[in-house]
């Protein structure tokens, strides 16, 4: 989905007339800025240089009618906080200030050979970006307007690798505000703490909630031909490593649950589940929630992610890792290794195929634990190096992100078909058990490769909710 972007340079007309150049050595920049933020996935709405409160005001007007997610301001060189301020006010979208010179360090010997004082003074005055970025930040902060600051030179990568995680978290908050997660079936009765309040999450999010029927999953389920299974069996094995201990009855009853799934998911335009269903022993709803593993996770994989347990604000959160490209896997605590100083979680599904260390490998479960029956599930360990963990957290007072950064490690893991890997994070085990659990998350959380933290946080902030970073 292709994203709006408002890009804006600020500056001062007085000067255009006093120093010939300078005017369009700054538009120069600024078209660099432009070219470098543009690309398939975002649209640029550049409105050129604004240098008066007048233009602020039409500039403003006009952005207000593009459907943008996010403003860069760029300080092109010392401008009038009355000429920011009306564009914040107006255009309520987040402010990025871009203070970005056009090198990292003046030529001081060729500027002071120059020796003539007015050039010497337009040269100045096309690098002292720097000059605005207070006065512009005291306004802002006197008018209660939030802003963020990205501060470097044009070709500096720590400055675009900032703006580029303003334009994935911006990429991420329209996804979120465009999704339809469905809900199907109903909570692991007793969880109280992965009981949410769907309004909230709709509200923080944007997200539509979609709440469905078990008996319109049947429905597909009913119409799956032998085609269709046939069809699905031969993406478990590209997919998956299938194990021989796999019955056959198994495979094809998990593969026609998972054409029905994809199904309902095209029908009802779901970008993101949760799910969960017991039923009466021998229900037909049992048969069908009981063989779900498999087909859930091929969703994931396509970063359609699924949720166990009817754990909405998990299915929140494995959409957000999704969309920032790291995957999202469905997660919980399972048991610490002191002695190595590590922390296990797992799941016995679903998973993030793409996220997995080797192929996953399809196995049976003679009983899902907690849970009615046996089936099938699936067994990996997510890929040794950098990760991000993640909740969406329902507060007593507010829906805020929770996230840590972590090292899957390489060791043993638990050979019971479930999802599982060892953590080790930085402040300790126990100082991390401790720290995550007291900020109130619900037992679950999303894992996913690469340390994101600072994107979840520019996402916080384009959310306009808090972010707690444990390590």
């Amino acid at each position: 989905m292709k994203i709006k972007i408002g890009l804006l340079g600020i500056g001062l007309n007085t000067y255009w007339n006093q120093f010939d150049g300078l005017l369009d050595n700054l538009l120069n920049y600024q078209k660099q800025i432009k070219n470098k933020i543009e690309d398939s996935e975002v649209e640029v709405v550049d409105e050129g240089m604004v240098d008066s409160p007048e233009k602020a005001r039409s500039a403003s007007e006009f952005l207000q009618t593009q459907n943008i997610e996010v403003v860069f301001l760029y300080v092109s060189t010392y401008a009038l906080s009355s000429t920011v301020l009306p564009i914040a006010q107006r255009v309520k979208v987040p402010v990025v200030i871009l203070n970005l010179q056009p090198v990292p360090r003046l030529d001081y010997e060729a500027f002071n050979r120059l020796g003539d004082r007015g050039k010497m003074t337009g040269v100045w005055l096309e690098h002292c970006q720097a000059c605005s970025v207070p006065e512009i930040a005291s306004v802002f902060n006197r008018a209660g307007i939030s802003y963020n600051l990205v501060t470097g030179y044009l070709n500096d990568d720590e400055a675009w690798n900032e703006i580029k995680g303003w334009l994935e978290a911006a990429k991420v908050a329209t996804a979120l505000r465009n999704n339809r997660l469905g809900i199907l079936g109903h909570y692991y009765n007793g969880m109280l703490d992965v009981y949410t309040d769907i309004t909230k999450q709709s509200a923080v999010f944007g997200t539509h909630m979609e709440l469905i029927e078990m008996c319109e999953l049947k429905k597909y389920r009913d119409l799956v031909s032998t085609d269709e299974v046939a069809k699905k069996i031969e993406e478990f094995n590209e997919t998956f490593d299938v194990s021989e201990e796999c019955e056959v009855a198994e495979i094809e009853r998990a593969a026609k649950t998972s054409v029905a799934l994809d199904k309902l998911v095209e029908s009802r335009n779901l970008g993101a589940m949760a799910y969960y269903y017991e039923g009466e022993d021998g229900n037909e709803y049992e048969n069908i929630v009981t063989s779900v593993i498999a087909g859930n996770t091929l969703l994931t994989g396509k970063n359609i992610p699924v949720a166990g347990e009817c754990e909405v604000k998990n299915a929140q959160a494995m959409k957000i890792m999704a969309e920032f490209g790291a995957g999202g896997s469905f997660s919980e605590f399972y048991l610490m290794d002191f002695e190595d100083d590590v922390v296990y979680l797992g799941h016995d599904g679903p998973a993030h195929p793409l996220i997995s260390e080797e192929k996953v490998k399809l196995v049976p479960l003679p009983i899902y634990h907690g849970k009615p029956g046996k089936g099938l599930s699936i067994q990996m360990n997510v890929k040794n190096g950098p990760v991000t963990l993640l909740s969406v957290v329902e507060g007593k007072d507010e829906v805020f992100l929770l996230c840590a950064e972590a090292q899957a490690e390489e060791g043993p893991i638990l050979q019971i078909g479930n999802t599982n890997s060892r953590y080790r994070f930085s402040i300790g085990a126990k100082e991390f058990m401790n720290q995550w659990s007291v900020q109130g998350p619900a037992h679950h959380c999303a894992i996913g490769v690469g340390h994101i933290a600072d994107k979840i946080e520019k996402l916080g902030r384009l959310l306009k909710i808090n972010v707690v970073q444990i390590c």
